[in-house]
């Protein structure tokens, strides 16, 4: 069962010295410009042991605590898969995935912004992986992405694959504000792989519930809130097989940050569109270098878009010095609808590629020795 630690001198042992990888961030920026960050690590790679964590900025973004929460799961499990959303209430949500029971648990801080954060009691919230937020829709329904995977656990045994025996990315939906959910149908789009999908309600109405494929990005439609879903499609958006994040803006255009014009991992690149995701004529390079992937956002009130993603994370190294040798970063941009309209930076308060998190020295004990 997993366990949220909170307490300074159990904290210790998750700092950054003791992280010999980390990846797969999320982001999340509050009502007072506070600034969450989530990230998984733990031995050298996806394994048993793996824990979630938090870090949160009270400069914009300048520099980061150490974690004022972790979760780690006892008795032979793992947590991995965080991701961060503030609701339309103002409060936080941590939420992971939890081995090897397959729950998506979550807890709730509901003041973000005091000095001393609490959080409610870990809840489950549904079954399996969920890699991105959940969407409100204009029926006030909150629908949370949580997929089964159709290859079970890539790095894991099969014993640990999940029994259920329909797969699919799923929408779980909640109508009381997070008090109690239900599973809705799934989207079955052809070649998903690890499904990381994200909701996005169209102008009509529609709900489109876009899936990481082999190929790219691909994408199936449901016309009864999530219920039922139609036949999957290529978007022809493209990407490397990797997370992606996709969003309606407030000005009504929508965001996708992407690989674009892409070898691999690399040239991160924010978008938009301005006729309801059929095209993403402007786009701004957020990054080109190799080995920068998993895109998440959250969007201030002012409309500024701050955007998190890692690095070189430095897992799966055949030893210890190679994972060292890797950036083990996790980086921030800030940017504007004008900046990647423009193409360019243009307002002064903006940046790319800073560095949020790097892991340098590691005083750990050394995982690959025997």
């Amino acid at each position: 069962m997993s366990r949220l630690i909170t307490f300074a001198e159990e904290l210790a042992a998750y700092r950054a010295s003791l992280r010999l990888w980390q990846g797969i961030p999320s982001i999340e920026i509050t009502r007072g410009g506070r600034i969450f960050l989530s990230a998984y690590s733990g031995g050298f790679m996806e394994q048993i042991g793996n824990f979630s964590f938090l870090l949160f900025s009270d400069d914009g973004g300048k520099t980061f605590s150490d974690p004022p929460a972790a979760v780690a799961v006892v008795d032979g499990g793992r947590s991995y898969d965080p991701c961060l959303w503030i609701d339309p209430l103002g409060r936080l949500w941590f939420t992971w995935a939890q081995c090897p029971d397959d729950g998506l648990y979550a807890v709730i801080c509901e003041e973000p912004d005091a000095e001393q954060l609490t959080f409610s009691e870990p809840f489950l919230v549904g079954h399996n992986v969920m890699m991105n937020k959940p969407t409100v829709c204009r029926d006030g329904a909150w629908l949370f992405p949580i997929a089964v995977w159709n290859h079970g656990i890539r790095v894991l045994g099969s014993e640990f694959d999940d029994p259920d025996p329909e797969k699919g990315s799923f929408a779980w939906r909640t109508m009381d504000r997070g008090k109690s959910f239900v599973r809705l149908g799934g989207a079955d789009v052809k070649d998903r792989h690890f499904d990381e999908h994200m909701f996005l309600e169209l102008s009509n109405g529609t709900l489109r519930c876009y899936v990481r494929t082999f190929y790219g990005i691909g994408a199936a439609d449901s016309t009864d809130g999530g219920l039922t879903w139609g036949q999957d499609f290529d978007t022809g958006l493209g990407g490397p097989d990797s997370r992606f994040h996709i969003r309606r803006l407030s000005s009504g255009r929508i965001l996708l940050i992407n690989h674009y014009n892409f070898k691999g991992r690399n040239n991160l690149t924010a978008m938009l569109s301005e006729d309801d995701g059929k095209t993403f004529p402007y786009r701004l390079l957020l990054d080109g270098r190799d080995s920068v992937s998993y895109p998440d956002a959250a969007v201030t009130e002012n409309g500024r878009i701050h955007i998190v993603y890692d690095r070189e994370r430095g897992a799966f190294m055949p030893d210890l010095e190679a994972a060292k040798a890797c950036a083990r970063e996790i980086l921030l941009a800030s940017i504007t609808e004008e900046d990647i309209l423009a193409g360019v930076l243009q307002s002064p308060d903006s940046y790319l590629a800073r560095v949020a998190c790097k892991l340098s020295e590691f005083e750990g004990k050394d995982p690959f020795s025997r």
